[in-house]
């Protein structure tokens, strides 16, 4: 089937994060509390949680901190209001970023990152600039290995309602419609099956091409945002080999 070059990215940052798993493992947790919030501690019954979980858990979050931050969150009464909050901008030679963030001070943020852009020869935009030149969808990777048979996994990928699977050279990438996200994950799951990254991500319906001495500006922007304690996700039509 048809590839979508997203391992690429999702590479990058997997390389990038393991050497900040702090940071990284902050950023899981405030997400897992934000979804505690929103529908309770309970991921049977709070498909947010159940998500933020699996995302924690391809990232190799330890299950007791998984256990503690939600613990945490439906315990406290008063914890921090954070905001959702989606950015869109362009880098360097018109490569379209979307930015999404938690934030507990909106103002603060948006300051933040406007400043990151323009340090970095990109520019912030209105909200939708570059949305639609994006599809929402369900990404999940999984690592090839000697067990693993291809025609088995896209059987099961696609009966449990996956749109997509295809072979992105050490990994196969499996796509879904959000709405099937957690579905697909959680019969890949019970498969016997593990990931690499499992997460709802903004996928380019095309990609800007640069060499690497361009490329390497736009990914020095890529890499403040992501370094920022607010931002949860970076996603780029920048193609990256």
């Amino acid at each position: 089937m048809a590839g979508h070059s997203k391992w690429a990215n999702i590479k990058h940052k997997k390389e990038k994060t393991d050497a900040q798993k702090g940071k990284l493992f902050t950023k899981l947790g405030r997400e897992i509390a934000v979804a505690v919030k929103e529908g309770g501690s309970n991921p049977d019954t709070n498909p947010r949680l159940r998500d933020a979980i699996a995302k924690a858990k391809a990232a190799n979050m330890p299950s007791e901190n998984i256990m503690r931050t939600i613990k945490k969150a439906a315990g406290e009464l008063e914890m921090v209001n954070y905001e959702e909050v989606t950015y869109e901008g362009y880098g360097p030679n018109g490569v379209a970023i979307i930015v999404e963030a938690l934030t507990d001070n909106r103002n603060r943020t948006a300051s933040d990152i406007r400043h990151i852009f323009e340090r970095h020869g990109g520019n912030l935009g209105a909200a939708g600039c570059v949305a639609w030149m994006f599809d929402r969808k369900g990404v999940l990777v999984i690592e090839k290995n000697e067990n693993i048979n291809e025609e088995e996994l896209m059987m099961h990928a696609l009966e449990a309602g996956a749109e997509d699977i295809s072979d992105e050279g050490d990994v196969f990438e499996i796509i879904t419609a959000p709405s099937d996200f957690s579905d697909v994950r959680e019969h890949l799951e019970k498969a016997g099956y593990s990931f690499v990254t499992a997460e709802i991500a903004m996928i380019p319906q095309n990609y800007v091409e640069l060499n690497e001495e361009a490329s390497s500006k736009v990914m020095s922007l890529i890499e403040k945002l992501e370094d920022h304690d607010d931002v949860q996700n970076v996603f780029t039509n920048l193609k990256m080999e």
